[in-house]
């Protein structure tokens, strides 16, 4: 007979192992150049986003993409170092976009990248994951 176990409010069960993690992500395009500056770039980026993500096992839990940065609130299983995960998500964005859009690439940007190569991550432990959501829903608002 098995023995009836509370579930962990938010918490993501795989066979062997529970788990929590989220991270904010934030990273730059290369130069600081603004090039997400119409609406139509924008939303193909965040569909890059979401392409990359579900290709790597990535849960992305809240996204803005502004003229130069990205913020991401992502969620993945721990067998995923969080290194790899961005390197995923920048390089694979980074190549997919570029591909479509070489005059982009010739124009703004020189040697085949459109991210610069630091970003920001942080766990959530000394903030709330609602805090992150709303501080990321509300990067137009400033």
């Amino acid at each position: 007979m098995r023995r009836h176990i509370d579930k962990i409010e938010n918490a993501n069960y795989e066979r062997g192992y529970v788990y929590s993690f989220h991270f904010h992500l934030i990273w730059c395009t290369k130069y600081r150049r603004e090039l997400f500056v119409s609406e139509e770039l924008v939303n193909e980026m965040k569909q890059l986003l979401i392409y990359v993500a579900e290709l790597n096992e990535i849960t992305i839990e809240e996204m803005e993409v502004m003229e130069d940065h990205v913020h991401l609130l992502v969620s993945f299983k721990p067998r995923l170092a969080p290194s790899n995960a961005v390197k995923a998500l920048k390089g694979g964005t980074g190549r997919l976009f570029l591909a479509k859009h070489p005059e982009i690439g010739n124009d703004m940007f020189w040697g085949g990248h459109i991210w610069s190569p630091g970003y920001y991550m942080s766990t959530l432990g000394n903030m709330s994951r609602d805090t992150v959501i709303q501080y990321i829903q509300n990067q137009y608002k400033k």
